[in-house]
């Protein structure tokens, strides 16, 4: 006898349907086809003795399996509950009537209860596609899938309640979510503040600009200088997540496994802070099989890179074409994968292998020939993707001590958020540009036109500062963010004077 039972395999952020066709006929023998993977062929294992611990069985007859499309490569232990439920039906010891109107996925214990898997929200969101009125997965996955409207959700935690549903009507509990209310619910601050931050203005002020503009930006400075600290407290005034963004992020750690068990949609930016030693697969996606790297993790977040030149040459070199195109492509000899990365870089370093920064009083110095050695480690293409450089000082003592709150991140949010909102309204027609840090040359020009008064003072900064050409346009880029900030329709002197100051490795002989 011939059943079919749906499930669903996740590529790259997307997933197609899967059909399970169970064939239960006369002879003896166990075929699996359809290139599943390792852990499915070990499947029968887990489905016979998680049968067996209940009461049902494997038929002693000739069972075939098919995973059509046949030609498209399966992974992973989520099928075991799809094909136990063919084969109990395919043998009739159970019935089925409904069976081809729910996506069914899970990974069986030997004592039938089941344990989650990756991916649920993009096959949800595809079983919607599809038509299919509910999907059947382990509780711990529910509320991940109950994000998507339109389609039931039944989270189980043993083989037996699928068992019962189909055979004896029982009904299964549906896992409801409002996902709007869970969203906004959810939008609270993180615990990093920077009213926490002593002393450090002018480096808020930069975090504000860069956040503002979603610029990429780079801290140098001595150890104890606050890097670290502000860099953590960066995603507190970024505007909230659209909806839309949340669901993109969402989507990006279930199919990396990162969302964690009984939660559904994101409603905090991802901060990830990979150490120095990762590997290039590591950061930007890959393997035999792509899984997303750290910079797709980051999504509509942030990236940190602490002590930036500590991190191996080729590992930051990947990194270049994903800053720029903001998605990474990963090409197989059979297939090819993209994920979004979509994400602010915030990196930071010390000036020298000592640390120490042209600091007479530090008892560790290095020389001009050793700081240009060790900055030499970044290449300037990288750079050249970083709009914001700026020198973090240590706090001196008198700041430190002062028990007065600095500026709460919710107030910094609400102007960086305001000026977010003419950056969406000036690019409105552009479908790809949503703020500043994204425009090309051309939009540039055309949104960042400056009087004769502001284009001789960055003339003469240009020339006196000996500022690269790679340094124009991020002068620009930034200064409109500035006047965003305060408002201001044109580009004005005061904008460009600030904006010239957060270009210091472009200066030359800034290593003196």
């Amino acid at each position: 006898m011939l059943k079919k039972v749906f499930a669903s395999a996740v590529f790259g952020v997307e997933a197609s349907t899967i059909t399970v066709e169970v064939n239960v006929d006369q002879g003896i023998g166990y075929h699996l086809v359809g290139l599943p993977d390792n852990a499915i062929k070990e499947s029968n294992y887990r489905i016979a003795a998680a049968l067996q611990n209940n009461g049902y069985r494997i038929p002693g007859k000739k069972i075939t399996i098919n995973m059509a499309p046949a030609d498209l490569r399966k992974e992973g232990s989520a099928y075991d509950l799809s094909l136990a439920i063919g084969i109990l039906t395919a043998s009739n010891q159970i019935k089925a009537e409904n069976l081809e109107d729910y996506i069914i996925m899970g990974e069986l214990s030997l004592d039938g209860s089941l344990q989650p898997f990756k991916g649920a929200l993009p096959i949800a969101i595809k079983a919607k596609e599809d038509g299919f009125k509910g999907f059947i997965l382990p509780i711990q996955n529910a509320k991940e899938a109950a994000i998507v409207d339109g389609i039931e959700v039944f989270g189980v935690e043993h083989i037996m309640q699928v068992i019962k549903h189909f055979d004896k009507g029982e009904p299964l509990e549906q896992t409801i979510i409002n996902t709007r209310e869970e969203f906004y619910k959810k939008l609270d601050f993180p615990e990093y503040d920077f009213a926490d931050v002593k002393g450090q203005e002018s480096i808020k002020r930069c975090m504000e600009i860069a956040a503002a503009g979603g610029h990429n930006i780079i801290l140098i400075g001595p150890p104890g200088s606050g890097k670290t600290m502000l860099a953590k407290r960066l995603p507190s005034i970024l505007p909230p997540m659209t909806l839309r963004e949340a669901l993109e992020t969402t989507k990006i750690h279930s199919v990396a496994g990162r969302v964690k068990e009984h939660t559904g949609l994101m409603a905090q930016r991802p901060f990830r802070s990979p150490h120095h030693t990762i590997s290039n697969v590591a950061l930007v996606g890959g393997g035999s099989y792509p899984q997303p790297g750290e910079i797709s993790l980051s999504h509509n977040g942030v990236l940190f890179l602490d002590e930036l030149p500590e991190f191996k040459r080729e590992v930051l070199e990947v990194m270049r074409q994903p800053l720029e195109d903001r998605e990474v492509t990963i090409s197989r000899a059979k297939f090819t994968v993209t994920y979004p990365s979509s994400f602010m870089l915030v990196a930071s370093m010390n000036p020298s292998p000592s640390g120490y920064f042209n600091d007479p009083d530090s008892p560790i110095t290095s020389s001009p020939t050793e700081m240009q050695r060790y900055m030499g480690k970044i290449s300037g293409p990288l750079l050249d993707r970083i709009d914001i450089h700026i020198e973090v000082t240590p706090v001196p003592f008198e700041k430190l001590s002062d028990d007065r709150k600095g500026e709460s991140s919710v107030k910094i949010r609400e102007r960086v958020t305001k000026a977010r909102a003419k950056q969406t309204e000036r690019f409105k027609d552009l479908p790809n540009i949503h703020y500043n840090a994204q425009m090309s040359t051309k939009q540039i020009r055309q949104f960042c036109k400056l009087d004769e008064g502001s284009l001789q003072l960055l003339k003469t900064a240009m020339d006196n500062l000996n500022l690269s050409a790679r340094a124009y346009d991020r002068i620009l880029k930034v200064s409109r963010t500035i006047a965003d900030l305060e408002e201001s329709e044109n580009v004005l002197g005061a904008h460009i004077s600030e904006a010239i100051q957060y270009r210091s490795l472009d200066r030359d002989g800034w290593l003196g």
